[in-house]
C-alpha cells in the first residue's frame, strides 16, 4: 500500500472519529444539564435529601463514564493524527533523498529566509501535547524531560548541534538528522539553514535532541524548565541557539518559555525578556557562564 493510500485512509478514520466524538459529547450533555438542574433544585429546596444524594450519585457515575468513552475516542484520534505526521514525515525524507521537494517544501539553499522562520514556527506550533493518562509520568523528550542515554535521534529528527562556525568559534545551530553510524557513534547532520551545502559529521555529545512533545503546565509542570534554569534557546528569528535564563515557564498549554538571552551589550548581561516555543528550549550542557 503506498503512502498516499495508506494517508487517505487515516484521515476517512479520523473524520470518523471526529464525527463519534461529537455525537458523544452531544449524547452526555443531557446528563451534564441533569446536574446542573438537580444543583438548582437543591438550591431552591435548601436541603440535601438522600433522594438527591443518589440522583446525583447515579448522575455523575454516568458523567464519568461519558468523560472517559469521549477521552478514548480522543486518544484514538490523536493516534491517527500521529501516524499520519509519520507518513508525511517519512515520504518528505523520502522525496529529499531522491532531489525531489514539493512547494511547501522547498530545498533550504533556494528558500527565502521569511518563509523558512513560518516553518519553524509552524513546526513549534504543531508539536503535539503530552496528554497522559492519570499517575502517568511524561516521557522522555516531553518538555525539558531529556531523552534517555541510549537514545538515537532518528533521520529527519530536528536537533540543536554544536559546529565549527566559518570563524573557528563553536555555536549551537538547529539541524536536522541525515543519519547516524552506530560503528562511530557519529551523527550525520543538515544545517537547517542550509540544506545540502553543509553537512556535519558529529559525536553524540554535540547533539541535543529537541522535545517531541509539548509539556502541559497544568498537568505536568514538573516536566517544564524552572525559572531562572540555564538553557540552550533558539534566538527568534535565527536559527542559532545561545544561552539564556528561563524569565517566566509557560502557564498554560499553548504559552511559550519567556527567556533572558545572555548579551554583554547590556548592563546586567542579559537581553529583555523574549518569547521562545517549547520545541526550542534545551537543556544547556554548559554550566558555566563564559
Amino acid at each position: 500500500m503506498s503512502a498516499d493510500t495508506k494517508i487517505a485512509e487515516l484521515l476517512t478514520e479520523l473524520h470518523q472519529l471526529i464525527k463519534q466524538t461529537q455525537e458523544e459529547r452531544s449524547r452526555s450533555e443531557h446528563n451534564l444539564l441533569n446536574i446542573q438542574k438537580t444543583h438548582e433544585r437543591m438550591q431552591t429546596e435548601n436541603k440535601t435529601s438522600p433522594y438527591y444524594r443518589t440522583k446525583l450519585r447515579g448522575l455523575y457515575t454516568t458523567a464519568k463514564a461519558d468523560a472517559e468513552a469521549e477521552c478514548s475516542i480522543l486518544r484514538h484520534a490523536l493516534d491517527k493524527i500521529a501516524e499520519i505526521k509519520s507518513l508525511l514525515e517519512e515520504r518528505r525524507i523520502a522525496a529529499k533523498m531522491a532531489g525531489v521537494y514539493s512547494d511547501s517544501d522547498p530545498p533550504r539553499k533556494t528558500m527565502r529566509r521569511g518563509v523558512l522562520m513560518t516553518l519553524l514556527q509552524q513546526s513549534a506550533m504543531t508539536l503535539p501535547l503530552w496528554i497522559g493518562k492519570p499517575g502517568e509520568s511524561p516521557p522522555p523528550l516531553c518538555g525539558a524531560t531529556p531523552a534517555s542515554s541510549d537514545y538515537v535521534a532518528k533521520q529527519g529528527d530536528k536537533v540543536a548541534a554544536r559546529v565549527k562556525a566559518v570563524e573557528g568559534d563553536e555555536q549551537w545551530i538547529l539541524a536536522e538528522v541525515v543519519s547516524y553510524n552506530h560503528s562511530t557513534n557519529k551523527y550525520e547532520v543538515d544545517d537547517i539553514d542550509e540544506e545540502g551545502k553543509e553537512r556535519h559529521t558529529l559525536s553524540r555529545r554535540r547533539i541535543i535532541p529537541l522535545p517531541q512533545w509539548k509539556a502541559n503546565p497544568e498537568t505536568d509542570p514538573e516536566a517544564l524548565f524552572s525559572k531562572d534554569q540555564l538553557v540552550l534557546a533558539l534566538y527568534p528569528q535565527t536559527t542559532c541557539f545561545y544561552r539564556a535564563l528561563i524569565h517566566t515557564p509557560p502557564h498554560r498549554p499553548q504559552d511559550d518559555y519567556s527567556v533572558l538571552f545572555e548579551d554583554t551589550s547590556y548592563a546586567d548581561g542579559y537581553s529583555p525578556p523574549l518569547n521562545v516555543a517549547q520545541r526550542y528550549v534545551v537543556a544547556c550542557k554548559e554550566n558555566k557562564k563564559k
